[in-house]
């Protein structure tokens, strides 16, 4: 673990490890934090963990530590690092085995006042809609061909197929693909489990949420997601499933002979890699997209169901229609062009655990969205408040266009099973008020609450150093998990 001597503070929310403190880094670990923030990251090995991505070759500037940080598998979750394209690397350690788990905002007119008295019911209907729980499979029977489809074309071939309309394609980030997203680089193991799982939610921290738009802090950027205070939003978390896990696992041990093919030393080997101009790094990132567009596909089918559920529930009212927000992913490497020292690069940026942030006037933005910047969705902890940001000029500056993406997590899944009961959790937050449906108990103790950090300190942290700007605080009310 780090000694708390290394960090050095910048300003109030930024923090810094120099680049001296290990002779390997190539660029310091830059941290947008609270203090008790920082005491509490200094307990585990995730600040180890971004020092050692800082050695990695051709890192550009800084490694960014985002609020929500815990160890995670090579990189700490809630970590930024943006690659050079001549002598950088790709790591899968980086992007994470969930690839492209990321989360969508659905919003309504409904006011929750009226709606009060339903959501038992949609409880139901949304629980049915959102196949949850380890290994869970869908009703899809996929064909090859479709699958080849999905991987390369993304929301595109939802949108064909009857499950999107344009409108969402222009409100996901990438609008729904990555391109040269290939099958022809994923292994035959990885193609059986995305065979049977689209449209499902899958287990862990993922879940489909109704929230109460609680409080508005930035009205234009609330109008322009079409955000109104009291009414239902709906919340997807979840990702590429067994498909893009295999993904992972499959190129971290082929990774195992291309750091010695291409003489690369790494600080941990969960931080294997490869030269981003190697046939190699070529293969996985293939693969890689491949997954990114199944995950966007696997929320847009997901969404779907939700829609067909508030229509269900809340028959004859237009105001039933659910409009997207915004998708973005916070598992993923992308290329992107950033200004860094005024000058203009291309850079491939991991993103684990952190999530795209893009300011006002970004061209990648709707039309709608350009002058108040994109959507950035951070969900709480399940009982706990979520968060609509909006992405800022800082962003760009300071942090490669990205904030974080979530509470993170305080407690290991076993030491929250240790400290609550799922029976008791579930009732607890009845008397909340919050509905939870879960196919597991012993689930719904390893997401309690207290197994995460504060959310509103976190975005705190994220709003104070500026890369985030806060715009609504949503309350849950029907809580779906696996």
């Amino acid at each position: 673990m780090v000694e708390n001597s290394i960090v050095k503070q910048i300003s109030e929310f930024t923090w810094e490890i120099p680049r001296g403190a290990m002779p390997q880094m190539q660029v310091p670990v830059r941290i947008f934090a609270t203090e008790e923030i920082i005491k509490h990251a200094l307990t585990d090995i995730s600040f180890q963990q971004a020092m050692n991505v800082a050695c990695l070759p051709g890192v550009e500037e800084a490694v960014m530590v985002m609020p929500d940080v815990h160890q995670g598998y090579g990189f700490p979750i809630g970590a930024v690092a943006a690659m050079r394209l001549n002598d950088g690397v790709i790591s899968p350690g980086g992007i994470g085995y969930d690839i492209n788990c990321g989360v969508r905002l659905l919003s309504s007119q409904i006011p929750f006042k009226n709606a009060k008295d339903k959501l038992e019911k949609l409880s139901y209907l949304l629980d049915a809609a959102a196949p949850s729980g380890v290994g869970a499979t869908s009703s899809f029977n996929l064909k090859r061909d479709d699958l080849e489809k999905i991987c390369s074309q993304g929301v595109a071939w939802a949108r064909g197929a009857g499950y999107a309309t344009e409108n969402d394609l222009r409100r996901i980030e990438e609008h729904g693909s990555l391109a040269g997203g290939s099958l022809s680089a994923v292994s035959s193991r990885a193609i059986e489990r995305g065979m049977h799982q689209l449209g499902t939610l899958g287990s862990g921290n993922h879940f489909l949420e109704v929230d109460v738009v609680d409080e508005i802090f930035f009205p234009e950027a609330a109008a322009a997601y079409g955000l109104f205070e009291g009414c239902l939003v709906v919340q997807i978390h979840c990702g590429s499933r067994g498909f893009g896990h295999q993904i992972c696992t499959d190129y971290v041990q082929e990774f195992q002979n291309s750091v010695r093919r291409y003489g690369i030393e790494v600080m941990d080997r969960e931080l294997v890699c490869a030269p981003l101009d190697s046939k190699d790094a070529n293969e996985y990132l293939q693969a890689m997209r491949a997954a990114a567009n199944y995950a966007f596909v696997n929320r847009q089918i997901l969404a779907n169901g939700v829609r067909q559920a508030f229509e269900q529930c809340f028959s004859g009212s237009e105001r039933g229609y659910l409009q997207q927000v915004y998708d973005v992913a916070h598992n993923i490497g992308k290329m992107e062009t950033h200004i860094v020292h005024g000058i203009k690069k291309k850079l491939c940026v991991h993103r684990k655990g952190a999530t795209r942030a893009f300011g006002p006037g970004h061209p990648d933005l709707p039309e709608e969205y350009s002058s108040v910047g994109q959507p950035v969705l951070i969900p709480g902890s399940m009982g706990t408040a979520s968060w609509v940001l909006a992405g800022t000029q800082k962003s760009m500056e300071v942090s490669f266009g990205s904030a974080c993406h979530g509470a993170g997590r305080l407690k290991s899944r076993a030491q929250a099973k240790r400290s609550v009961r799922g029976d008791q959790l579930v009732h607890d937050l009845a008397k909340q008020g919050i509905i939870v449906r879960a196919g597991s108990l012993s689930g719904v103790a390893e997401e309690a609450p207290n197994a995460y950090k504060d959310v509103d300190e976190v975005i705190e942290a994220v709003t104070g150093v500026g890369i985030a700007r806060k715009v609504a605080r949503l309350k849950p009310v029907v809580v779906v998990k696996g």
